[in-house]
């Protein structure tokens, strides 16, 4: 691992908790690298180099000011604001040792064309996509032209479009970084996009495939509507296919124009060769299952972007789906009687009726209000502010994974996509019916002909005995989730919150600014516990390892590298021996629950009875002891815990909660990261199950509470109903699984016997 201060790093020395350091494309593109997935290769100009740039070029303080009173709603403004800042930084000629690293590195690589990617800090993340706010450059050549796009690529940041994004999700204009990965340009002969997930329905056994001839941008863009292959998990067959005539495809410009940026152009495709399948049945299996592979290798649903060029597919982009509905199953009796209009691609369910506003450039997007239909040829990030406002869309191009589609379903509006004619068909100020279930857009509003729709093959009422809590991490999604019918959190990840302060705490307490880090981790804290309560939280204490602490500020002083920090210097271990770091943690906890008695503490990764006894001690002296309204929990994440299970108990807990990733691999000696034993990672694994049943069976006979946190009793409805059957108190899940896991939940108590809570 690289240090912090470099310009540089290459793909292989990054990984996904890097995302300070690179982004989140970045460390999507290092994770990946570095498992072996095919990645051109490439290098990646830190968003260190990104700060230093702003405060060599004295920037901070006029981009401040310029957003300081910005409302993002006011369009106008909106756009002079972000003309202003992005003129500003590529105004600004680059500083001469930034600029020389790159092109070192540039050489290194070999040369010739390169894509250029911007890479925010806040970008694909599991909690939030920050897909598409910034600019990617293809076929970048040269060495002037490099550095141009990768000032380009910063200057990105300011887009209206990111503006808009961080401003309505809260985020710091000025402390979400950029970083810009560069790697070998592929030029692909097919490309496209593809979901691990259906991404309409949420039915997690389809792979949705989008292809297109030449470069993948006019398939991301939605510029051109692609061939459609779902691909069947189980069984890696084809069950549907729908083959679109493409009439152009974007290719390198290989008579490039002065000014370096005209690097790719639009070439005319014959009706017969646009219109044959894009990739073979053998093409489109490979490719699903190399899918596949990344989604084991991430643990949950990815969004990808892949090109294949002589006969070799690469993958250029991976990052969580972030749109995810719970599975749904729509049933509909006969279809409405109505004059359909025009009609497409199902991209997001749902029926509204609303006047039409056609817009054919973002420029126009002022003109869009409150429940109106959007329609356009296509929409790019640009439109985020009109589609927010828009009570359905409607495009003439793309797909289902198109940038229209994959908004639709965050903002939870019916979309329609594809369409071919609909900004000629239909007119501004007409009267319309959208209907995205089906893809059919109608003459008026006929909402009231439509039979009522049963949404949710997972009921959301249901009660059981056995306790169902939420894990997360992301403070700004504390009151949505809090909504659901979840019984608390169940696991509070600390990482995301400290990863936000970016400072190491030893750096903090060797400065003398307790006080300043305290008071926002207790900020972040207090957004769950005041959410949440008086349902527990149960707040899991930092377990950054080696390789995460280093990439904090001030964290080379401080970390040693370690060959495998995965059980290196981590958890329980370092509360016993930077007892003032930890206690940064506990007087933040103490000051939230000076307000909200809901917030409980469960220490991560502890090797051995001695360790805990000593963190315990050390909560108690500052003054965190257990009580009737304060709950003290142990992770069970390694196999001594399991040994002596009892000893741990004496020690005097209230609860455990099993992290059954960290407990599996410990157990099987298997690294849950390789993804050459994706299958053989199986929690219900013999050896596995044993260690379940007896920390179950064992805390339950001494009435200690028992969680599970983790994905695992929600793919494996066997496993689960074995848990309920030891008598589990509590499983803990990610938001998207809520229901499906209390409907398993639910179905497990009732063949046992169990009555639901009342």
């Amino acid at each position: 691992m690289r240090t912090r201060t470099k310009t540089v790093v290459w793909f292989d020395e990054v990984g996904k908790n890097d995302v300070g350091l690179v982004g989140g494309k970045g460390a999507n593109l290092g994770e990946m690298t570095r498992a072996g997935i095919p990645v051109p290769p490439g290098f990646i100009v830190t968003a260190d180099a990104y700060f230093s740039f702003l405060a060599q070029a004295n920037l901070a303080a006029n981009i401040k000011k310029i957003l300081a009173s910005l409302d993002p709603h006011d369009s106008d403004k909106l756009q002079r604001a972000s003309a202003a800042i992005m003129t500003a930084i590529s105004g600004v000629k680059m500083p001469e040792e930034i600029g020389k690293e790159i092109l070192v590195a540039y050489k290194r690589m070999g040369d010739g064309p390169v894509a250029v990617r911007s890479s925010a800090t806040a970008e694909d993340l599991p909690d939030a996509s920050f897909a598409g706010q910034q600019s990617t450059y293809l076929n970048v050549e040269g060495e002037t032209r490099l550095l141009e796009a990768v000032q380009d690529c910063w200057a990105s940041l300011f887009q209206q479009r990111a503006i808009f994004y961080r401003a309505e999700r809260g985020y710091d204009h000025l402390k979400v970084g950029i970083a810009v990965p560069v790697q070998r340009m592929v030029q692909s002969e097919v490309s496209g996009v593809l979901f691990t997930v259906d991404p309409m329905t949420g039915d997690r056994e389809k792979i949705l495939i989008e292809a297109a001839y030449g470069l993948g941008e006019s398939v991301v863009s939605g510029e051109t509507t692609p061939d459609m292959y779902v691909v069947e998990k189980r069984t890696m067959g084809i069950v549907e296919r729908s083959v679109a005539i493409q009439p152009w495809k974007l290719v390198r410009n290989l008579r490039l124009s002065k000014n370096g940026k005209d690097a790719n152009i639009k070439v005319d495709m014959p009706e017969a060769e646009g219109g044959k399948q894009k990739l073979t049945d053998d093409c489109i299996v490979e490719l699903a299952r190399l899918a596949g592979r990344i989604e084991r290798h991430y643990g949950s649903p990815q969004d990808i972007e892949w090109a294949r060029e002589d006969g070799r597919f690469y993958i250029v982009q991976s990052r969580p789906v972030t749109t995810l509905k719970e599975e749904a199953e729509e049933e509909r009796g006969e279809e409405p009687v109505g004059n359909v209009l025009v009609k497409g691609s199902q991209a997001s369910p749902g029926v509204v009726a609303g006047p039409v506003k056609v817009i054919l450039d973002a420029s126009e997007i002022g003109k869009v209000l409150e429940g109106d239909i959007l329609v356009a040829e296509m929409t790019t990030p640009d439109f985020v502010p009109a589609m927010k406002r828009a009570v359905g869309i409607v495009t003439d191009r793309g797909g289902r994974t198109c940038h229209a589609a994959i908004v639709s379903r965050e903002l939870g509006i019916p979309c329609v996509v594809g369409t071919g004619n609909a900004t000629h068909a239909l007119k501004t100020g007409q009267v319309v019916t959208v209907d995205g279930a089906t893809g059919r857009v109608y003459e008026g509003d006929i909402t009231d002909r439509f039979t009522a729709v049963k949404e949710k093959t997972y009921r959301g009422d249901l009660k059981t005995t056995t306790r169902l809590y939420v894990n997360l991490a992301e403070p700004d999604l504390a009151d949505v989730v809090a909504k659901r019918n979840v019984d608390g959190v169940g696991l509070l990840r600390a990482e995301f919150i400290i990863a936000r302060i970016g400072e190491h705490p030893s750096l903090v307490v060797k400065e003398g600014r307790q006080e300043e880090y305290i008071t926002k981790l207790a900020e972040g804290l207090t957004k769950f516990a005041a959410a949440f309560h008086p349902r527990p939280v149960v707040y899991r204490t930092n377990d950054f390892k080696t390789n995460e602490y280093s990439n904090l500020k001030g964290g080379q002083e401080f970390e040693q590298f370690e060959e495998n920090p995965m059980i290196g210097y981590r958890g329980c271990s370092r509360y016993v021996r930077e007892s003032e770091a930890f206690r940064l943690e506990i007087e933040a906890i103490k000051r939230v629950r000076e307000r909200y008695n809901n917030l409980w503490v469960m220490i991560p990764f502890v090797r051995t009875v001695e360790e805990l006894a000593k963190a315990k001690k050390i909560m108690d002296d500052d003054g965190l002891s257990r009580s009737k309204d304060f709950k003290l929990w142990m992770m069970v994440e390694v196999p001594s815990n399991v040994f002596l299970l009892d000893r741990f108990l004496d020690v005097g807990i209230d609860g455990i909660s099993i992290g059954s990733n960290d407990l599996t691999q410990l157990i099987l000696g298997i690294d849950r990261d390789n993804s050459k034993f994706a299958e053989e990672f199986d929690e219900r694994n013999p050896a596995v199950m044993m260690a379940l049943e007896s920390v179950i069976t064992r805390c339950k006979a001494r009435g200690v509470s028992a969680s599970i946190c983790g994905q695992a009793p929600s793919f494996y409805p066997d496993l689960t109903e074995k848990l309920v059957e030891w008598g589990i108190t509590s499983v803990s899940v990610s938001p998207d699984m809520i229901e499906r896991t209390r409907e398993i939940i639910a179905n497990a108590e009732e063949r046992l016997g169990k009555a639901p809570q009342q």
